[in-house]
């Protein structure tokens, strides 16, 4: 859960990362990717660079907070709370220590459809640091202390989280769009909830969902195909072969359309709007991305904070962001503004949704936006750790092991036609799901749903 390592505390690691940079900072192109698969058939992308002694892994298991048991939400959360916290024969201390003392970063996170995690080391310590690895995998300990110090710690994340306006304005939307579906709990759990998370139900999910069938796994640095195999045996071999994961259905969004207010208090508001996506592997996907660009993710020179920000001044900053899951997709706005401003700005918004699916882009807005996209691409291969992020996300989208090579020649090859096609087809005004928290006129507004921010709250901070 904890970063045990700090990359630039000392000048040794200052030169080490400016000279991953100059290693990884090349054209996507020229990554070769290696598919290794182990003696027991655990396969892995590999990118091999012995430049600099360092190695990152990026893995992942499919199957993330939907497969908390219900009543027992933040069971994955508090897990990857907790893998590093003890495992074998070393409780949280002697981990934790080690860890520190060899500079290893092992972090867990999870999401609603994934549960990931990464190591980096130094490959004079990578023996241990991939023996520590398979321990917290294999053998995670769940003591009694470590639980509680992490359910608290895990609590008070919850209740930073709920008095953040773009929190809130993302959990009024889930509510609505997702309701009793998976993903429309509560990932991190309320307080009332993760009390009843013990040991048993963090083994149990464990159990589950950290098997051989529904792994991916992405090395970057120091470490050749060889090596790598007996690595992968030494930390996976010892997993279930199959997981026993629950299904999680398809999911129509519902509440198309609707406008809800979270009534609070205060000078300012957050928006969110949203509307159906597309999903990560269709082949307009590409022609999508130059139009989200041009439409509200370019920063500036995008038509929304051009038109909203810089030639009415009614907000700060606004976003638009394309949103995969596994069973469900949405394409959403993001904006923080004065409470004055809210209702004309979603008027602004609006306006610009269907001038872009009626007309289309300029073919200088594509120009631009293709320039940006195929320029800034390989920047993100600026270390082994980002390498071996990229390589994960490839598996788990299933983008292909040449995704790299396809990429930024799929973007170059957008044409104005292709995008003015796919902003008719996706684009949808009416159909935008409209989230203001705050004080707006709601006169203005005619919210189908007002709902108290103490309700919204209380209900997430809810204890037995």
């Amino acid at each position: 859960m904890r970063a045990a390592f700090i990359w630039l505390r000392s000048p040794v690691a200052a030169v080490v990362s400016i000279a991953l940079l100059a290693a990884f900072s090349l054209p996507a192109r020229a990554v070769e990717i290696q598919r290794v698969v182990s003696p027991l058939g655990i396969e892995a992308w590999l990118v091999e660079a012995s430049e600099i002694p360092v190695i990152s892994m990026a893995f992942a298991f499919r199957g993330g907070t939907t497969q908390d048991d219900p009543g027992l939400e933040g069971t994955a959360f508090l897990t990857s709370y907790l893998l590093d916290e003890g495992a074998g024969e070393r409780d949280s201390q002697a981990f934790q220590g080690l860890l520190n003392d060899a500079a290893i970063e092992l972090r867990f996170r999870t999401g609603y459809d994934t549960f990931t995690g990464s190591l980096r080391t130094t490959v004079d310590n990578a023996d241990l640091a991939f023996e520590l690895l398979g321990d917290a995998l294999n053998e995670p300990r769940f003591d009694e202390d470590a639980i509680d110090r992490m359910r608290a710690a895990l609590t008070s994340e919850i209740q930073r989280r709920v008095s953040r306006t773009g929190w809130l304005s993302t959990r009024a939307y889930f509510d609505l769009a997702f309701g009793d579906h998976p993903y429309g709990r509560s990932s991190r759990g309320t307080p009332a909830t993760l009390m009843d998370v013990d040991a048993a139900a963090l083994q149990s999910f464990v159990d589950r969902t950290f098997a051989r069938d529904n792994l991916v796994v992405a090395v970057a640095g120091d470490i050749d195909a060889e090596r790598l195999g007996a690595v992968l045996d030494s930390v996976f071999g010892s997993l279930p072969a199959e997981a026993e994961l629950r299904s999680v259905p398809e999911l129509p969004l519902a509440g198309a359309g609707q406008t809800i207010v979270v009534s609070r208090d205060g000078p300012q508001s957050t928006l969110f709007m949203a509307q159906p996506g597309l999903e990560r592997s269709d082949p307009d996907i590409y022609a999508a991305s130059v139009m989200n660009y041009i439409l509200g993710a370019g920063s500036f020179g995008s038509r929304l904070t051009d038109e909203v920000r810089v030639n009415r001044g009614l907000t700060y900053g606004i976003s638009t962001s394309m949103n995969h899951l596994q069973q469900v997709d949405f394409y959403t706005v993001d904006s923080d503004l004065s409470n004055d401003n809210v209702a004309e700005a979603i008027g602004v918004i609006r306006d610009e949704w269907r001038s872009m699916a009626e007309h289309g882009p300029t073919q200088q807005e594509v120009d631009d936006a293709i320039t940006y996209l195929t320029g800034s691409f390989p920047l993100q291969f600026s270390s082994t750790e980002n390498v071996a992020g990229i390589l994960r996300a490839m598996q788990l989208y299933d983008l292909g092991i040449d995704y790299l090579d396809r990429y930024q020649d799929r973007i170059a090859a957008v044409t104005r036609e292709d995008v003015a096609r796919v902003a008719a087809e996706l684009l949808d005004e009416p159909a935008l799901t409209t989230v203001v928290v705050g004080a707006p006129d709601i006169d203005a507004l005619a919210p189908d749903t007002i709902i108290p921010y103490d309700t919204l709250v209380n209900r997430e901070l809810s204890v037995n």
